[in-house]
């Protein structure tokens, strides 16, 4: 989704890093690639931590080494129009970055109603 979302906006202006988590990982390691990734990151404005799904492995282990940490937020329900819109933003702050995201996220799913095969539609 990084990659894509690279191709639609463009580099992004602020450090971004992704961490996939096997199915069969260990936990311990990743944890600590995760901590050590949030090391970097943090350049004393904050980070934001978007996971896939809540309370998925990836969330729980963002959870464990971000949440409660000054300056670290973690985000769930990641989306392609969420990871677009935090592209778009980055100058602001972490909160607005965060809310941000959240909305571009919400906005970027949609319904459309289909028409049915078994009943066309009547021209007039």
């Amino acid at each position: 989704m990084l990659h894509i979302a690279t191709r639609i906006v463009g580099r992004s202006a602020m450090p971004i890093k992704c961490l996939e988590v096997p199915p069969d990982a260990e936990l311990k390691p990743v944890s600590e690639r995760a901590n050590s990734m949030l090391k970097v990151l943090d350049r004393g404005t904050g980070v934001l931590v978007l996971t896939d799904i809540y309370g998925a492995t990836p969330h729980n282990i963002a959870q464990q080494v971000a949440c409660g940490r000054p300056g670290m937020t973690v985000l769930s329900g990641l989306n392609l129009p969420m990871l677009v819109r935090v592209f778009n933003y980055p100058d602001d702050d972490l909160d607005t970055l965060a809310s941000k995201a959240a909305e571009g996220g919400n906005r970027g799913i949609m319904s459309c109603p289909l028409e049915s095969a078994s009943h066309p539609q009547v021209q007039r």
